[in-house]
């Protein structure tokens, strides 16, 4: 039987636009957070690895999740349980300087279920070292969340940044689903 785990990135309260303080909202993360959150229910309810990863800055000056800040905690939508592994990260790739991959295979880990933010960056680079390393991805679109970026001075919505970083992810590194579809 194939073990599958579900990996939660970056669901800190810096990303919410509901946190009094918020360093950088992101586009319906309430929305994804919500999601997620089912998710995870599910998740707990199989009784699969959970793996909670969160992000802290190195440097003063990344605007948001600042060490010993409340922006960098995990939001209470996806608290993790006293028994579920939390992993900080200070690199996009969820997999670079820490032990993810050691926790994954030490379990026996052959497949991810990815939720988080942001999509364009920590989703992105983790899903792709993921499925490098042989693991069976999927992420679960509506359970991920970014923002608007610009480039040469154009603006790009978030809709249309969350929709090709999923197609691409979709093309060759991961199953693209709904919520609804993981967990009905």
């Amino acid at each position: 039987m194939t073990k599958t785990a579900l990996v939660l990135i970056d669901i800190q309260n810096d990303y919410f636009p509901s946190f009094e303080g918020h360093a950088w909202p992101l586009v319906g993360m309430e929305a994804a957070a919500e999601n997620a959150s089912r998710v995870l229910a599910h998740f707990r309810a199989e009784k699969d690895l959970i793996v909670h990863v969160r992000h802290e800055a190195l440097s003063a000056k990344i605007p948001f999740f600042q060490p010993k800040t409340m922006g960098a905690d995990i939001h209470d939508s996806v608290s993790p349980l006293e028994d579920e592994v939390v992993i900080t990260k200070h690199k996009a790739n969820s997999f670079l300087g820490t032990d993810l991959k050691e926790v994954l295979d030490q379990n026996g880990i052959a497949k991810l279920v990815v939720v988080g933010a942001m999509t364009q960056n920590c989703i992105d680079s983790t899903v792709r070292a993921a499925a490098d390393f042989g693991y069976d991805c999927t992420v679960v679109a509506d359970a991920c969340a970014t923002r608007d970026l610009v480039f040469d001075g154009q603006t790009i919505a978030a809709k249309d940044v969350q929709a090709t970083f999923m197609a691409a992810l979709g093309f060759s590194f991961a199953k693209i689903v709904s919520a609804h579809d993981l967990v009905g």
